[in-house]
């Protein structure tokens, strides 16, 4: 498909699209709509993706089209990527088919017949034809906004503000409004769905730079002519304004909304290093992405983008990791950007990003503006990042060759878990599996994984929970590792570093043994022994088979989770084997959500800070911390956000208005409701 309006009527055409012409709001009211659909039945079933996520094979909702975005001059299109359907449309075939294509050239069988040479050849010719090639028009460009002639406001574009205390650093405990972070005129409101294109300095006399790059990167709205660039400090964005900072001078920068479908993929695609987006891009496409000088910066663009925002980034800027009630000033070139609901289901935490001064718009005579939402998985980014799970597959296997699947379960918002599946050979082959994983691209940042042996379906979260329990003994089978961590990692002792876990859960065998445990797996409790344990405080999930508990500890106490958790284990005889692995979770928390709790515990937790051990057992205080408060044993704790939720009067109004919006009643549920442990306005 060559372009987002192509995509959309193959939407509409096979059901997948819903048309709102109601006026909506482009500041809370969309992201309402969108996160309900998120979790209900999509109009169809991607028959391949019940093979590696049978539960969610089915859901995502329809993608959405807002024809009358209050105070806006286009239309808003929105969980466009949200199902597996969708993405398989996006991106022109199912994703196991992509990774089967993916596979065969990265790991190529000799030819040994004329006929197989004859067909390796056909197989290679199409990868003549994915580069990007320049033209000299394109639609992007029918309409040309100049800053320096007064006609250029980013307030006309539907850019949302999608929850209740985005871009407010006071909301998250900070001594800064927007109007002291110097975000005020934005209102809260992010870029979220675009690819941010920039070059390298060294290549920036190159008319066809190797080192172009494009990233799916948010921006926040400051007024009329302004953003601010906001990209984490190992991403190829970063590296690049850092050369052009070293440089002196302002990095361009051109930030394309649409395009061909496969682009937003492309943008978040873990590439290789010196593999480009526009090469995936292409390649996924069947050719090359045609690509357009923009009008006021030094870049190509693709040429059939709905609206490319071109401009310049201040260099001038201060780095991350800034904190204005201990650093003064924020300083030229840069706001206090954020905070913003994040697809890791919390609030990003404000800090120091640099401003982008607009020089263009340029747009379709038509265009749609494209966006996306993230907060509490799943959302539209969930099928996206499972789409790299199963496209990539191929591409891992060749750096960690013992892998035969692996799964990214939805409670770890893909750099918090890894489920691994081997074909186990020798001894403490899964410990050797976890470092390679710890060293392999940007898996390195998965903070926990779990290895199974090739017998265990990876892709069944709770089996793999209950394989867990049933071989791990937590004296045995853990490993704990520092290393570098997601910068989004609020638990992390330190910013983008702190440790990380693993649990070898594949059967024993001779050589694994310590000189405390030898090769028998964990005894099981019997109900009676559970039934101890739920009397002591504990809640047993049941693919925990009773070693697996939660329990529930007061937010306002220091290290209250780890007292909870000793106060279960000395109720306990020493030989009761129920509640040898605890996760303590704040007390308005419901204990039986299983899910819920681990992603807590994957969010909240230090493996080693937040750590408690007593012989073979094991526990994590898994609740919100305060700094100082809570730091233990001299490994700090910094500021723990809140988790995103919906205003009130924003639920009542999309009640209210659900059948409005060309919805069959009765509506779905919103779960912000009564969502326990969030924040909103």
């Amino acid at each position: 498909m060559s372009d987002l309006h192509e995509f959309i009527s193959k939407l509409e055409a096979t059901g997948e699209l819903h048309r709102v012409s109601s006026q909506v709001s482009p500041i809370l009211e969309v992201t309402e709509i969108a996160d309900r659909l998120a979790t209900s039945s999509s109009p169809s079933v991607s028959t391949a993706a019940r093979d590696f996520d049978p539960a969610r094979a089915g859901l995502g909702g329809p993608a959405l089209l807002f024809e009358n975005v209050e105070h806006c001059d286009f239309p808003l299109a929105i969980n466009l990527f949200g199902s597996y359907r969708r993405i398989e449309m996006a991106l022109g075939n199912d994703l196991e088919s992509i990774a089967a294509r993916i596979g065969s050239l990265v790991k190529p069988q000799p030819p040994r017949s004329l006929s197989e040479i004859i067909a390796k050849l056909r197989e290679f010719t199409p990868l003549l034809r994915i580069p990007p090639r320049t033209v000299r028009r394109g639609p992007c460009q029918e309409v040309v906004k100049l800053t320096e002639n007064g006609e250029v406001d980013l307030r006309r574009l539907p850019i949302l503000k999608c929850w209740p205390l985005d871009g407010d650093p006071s909301k998250v405990g900070y001594p800064l409004s927007p109007e002291q972070s110097g975000t005020a005129g934005g209102d809260g409101r992010f870029i979220t769905l675009a690819g941010m294109h920039t070059v390298h300095a060294d290549d920036r006399n190159d008319p066809k730079p190797a080192s172009h790059n494009i990233g799916m990167y948010r921006s926040q709205l400051i007024d009329d002519t302004r953003l601010a660039m906001h990209w984490h400090m190992h991403h190829d964005g970063a590296s690049h304004w850092r050369s052009w900072k070293k440089l002196g001078k302002p990095m361009p920068i051109a930030i394309a909304l649409g395009g061909e479908p496969c682009l937003p993929y492309a943008g978040t695609a873990p590439l290789p290093p010196g593999i480009s987006e526009l090469l995936m891009a292409g390649f996924l496409n069947g050719r090359g992405i045609p690509m357009i000088p923009a009008k006021t910066v030094p870049l190509r663009v693709p040429a059939n983008a709905e609206i490319v925002i071109e401009g310049f980034v201040h260099t001038d800027a201060g780095g991350i990791d800034f904190d204005p009630r201990t650093d003064g000033e924020i300083g030229p070139g840069a706001v206090f950007e954020g905070p913003f609901g994040d697809h890791t289901g919390f609030y990003s935490l404000p800090d120091r990003y640099p401003v982008v001064e607009v020089t263009a718009i340029t747009h379709r005579r038509d265009a749609v503006y494209p966006t996306t939402v993230v907060g509490l998985p799943p959302q539209e980014d969930y099928y996206l990042g499972k789409a790299t799970e199963r496209m990539f597959l191929p591409l891992l296997k060749t750096i960690v060759h013992d892998i035969d699947d692996y799964h990214l379960p939805r409670y770890g918002c893909f750099h918090n878990a890894a489920f691994i599946k081997i074909d186990k050979a020798y001894p403490l082959q899964g410990r050797r599996v976890m470092h390679s994983i710890w060293g392999a691209g940007q898996m390195a940042w998965t903070k926990s994984i779990v290895v199974v042996d090739d017998e265990i379906p990876v892709h069944d979260e709770m089996a793999v929970i209950e394989t867990m329990m049933r071989r791990c003994d937590f004296r045995r089978d853990v490993e704990f590792v520092r290393g570098p961590l997601d910068i989004l990692d609020h638990s992390a002792p330190s910013i983008a570093a702190g440790t990380k876990i693993g649990f070898d859960a594949t059967l024993r065998m001779p050589g694994e043994e310590t000189g405390e445990v030898g090769l028998e797996p964990p005894a099981l409790p019997t109900e009676e022994q559970c039934a101890v344990a739920w009397s002591a405080g504990a809640t047993l999930p049941k693919p925990g088979l009773g070693r697996l508990a939660v329990v529930t500890a007061n937010r306002e106490h220091a290290h209250a989770g780890l007292a909870a958790i000793l106060d279960v284990w000395t109720r306990l005889d020493p030989g009761n084997p129920a509640a040898d692995f605890v996760i303590a979770v704040d007390e308005d928390q419901d204990p039986t959500d299983l899910e819920r709790a681990l992603f807590l515990w994957m969010a909240n937790a230090d493996p080693t800070r937040d750590l408690l051990r007593r012989g073979r057992r094991i526990g994590f205080d898994a609740r919100t911390k305060v700094p100082g408060r809570d730091d233990r044993d001299g490994v700090p704790v910094r500021d723990y956000p809140p988790l995103v939720s919906m205003s009130p009067e924003i639920v009542e109004q999309v009640d209210r208005r659900w059948a409005e919006y060309g919805f069959p009643e009765p509506h779905p549920r919103s779960r912000f409701k009564a969502e326990p442990g969030s924040a909103a306005e």
